[in-house]
């Protein structure tokens, strides 16, 4: 196994969140998308911002590493007009992977609908380009029963609108990593979460994000069916090392 190929190497700080100039977060970015060409991970993960420079640094490498962003990052309450206004300006820039964050406060609240439009209008426009779509659904805001509907709602709409042979090009998504949790709990994938998304997900494919700190777990959650993981720590991972990242 090789795991690079597993791992979506992230970073998604703003330069407030990191404490940093913007010139000097811009730097942090491009080390992580140099990083990722010399190692060869599968995947880039950065902010809308970022995706014309990453796009030109690996164009530039004659690299295959593929180029991810996120989008209604990261409370996923933005409208879906602004949701989709996002995406098109990303795929325009160059990213291959859109990983759209579920208006889950709206799921919580009841408004199933709100979700179902979403995911099919995203999911819609990321396939009709030719993207790798994710739908972030937020683990740790949810509790079990909702982990468990959100990600068959997800599944019944892609199922019910778009042909077989997209669904592994569309993911169920465990967590943006940004959630803030109480008395130290996860605020990103743990086994019993992902477990409830392979089941109830498939045949979508998973992606655990958030929480996946060393090599073992790494490949934990690859046996049990996961396709991608998400972590800002994905060379620490790689070599067998600890780390303590928040995601």
């Amino acid at each position: 196994m090789n795991i690079k190929h597993y791992l979506d190497s992230t970073y998604l700080k703003t330069p407030e969140q990191a404490g940093l100039s913007v010139e000097e977060n811009t730097k942090v970015v491009q080390g992580f998308i140099q990083e990722a060409i010399d190692e060869g991970f599968k995947l880039i993960m950065i902010r809308p911002d970022m995706v014309a420079m990453a796009r030109k640094m690996i164009s530039k490498a004659n690299s295959m590493v593929t180029i991810g962003t996120v989008i209604g990052f990261h409370e996923g309450t933005y409208s879906l007009e602004d949701k989709l206004t996002e995406a098109k300006k990303a795929i325009e820039d160059g990213a291959d992977d859109l990983d759209f964050v579920c208006n889950y406060e709206a799921f919580k609240r009841g408004e199933v609908d709100v979700v179902k439009k979403e995911v099919l209008e995203g999911t819609k426009l990321g396939l009709d380009h030719h993207k790798i779509v994710k739908w972030i659904i937020e683990v740790a805001a949810l509790s079990n029963d909702q982990i468990i509907q959100i990600s068959s709602l997800i599944k019944k709409v892609v199922m019910s609108n778009f042909k077989e042979e997209c669904y592994h090009s569309v993911y169920v998504k465990s967590s943006t990593g940004f959630y803030k949790t109480e008395n130290g709990l996860p605020n990103g994938a743990t086994v019993p979460t992902i477990i409830m998304m392979l089941e109830n997900g498939s045949p979508l494919s998973i992606k655990a994000a958030g929480g996946v700190r060393t090599y073992d777990e790494a490949v934990e959650m690859i046996n049990l069916g996961v396709k991608r993981i998400g972590t800002s720590s994905a060379k620490a991972i790689a070599n067998g090392q600890t780390t303590n990242s928040d995601y």
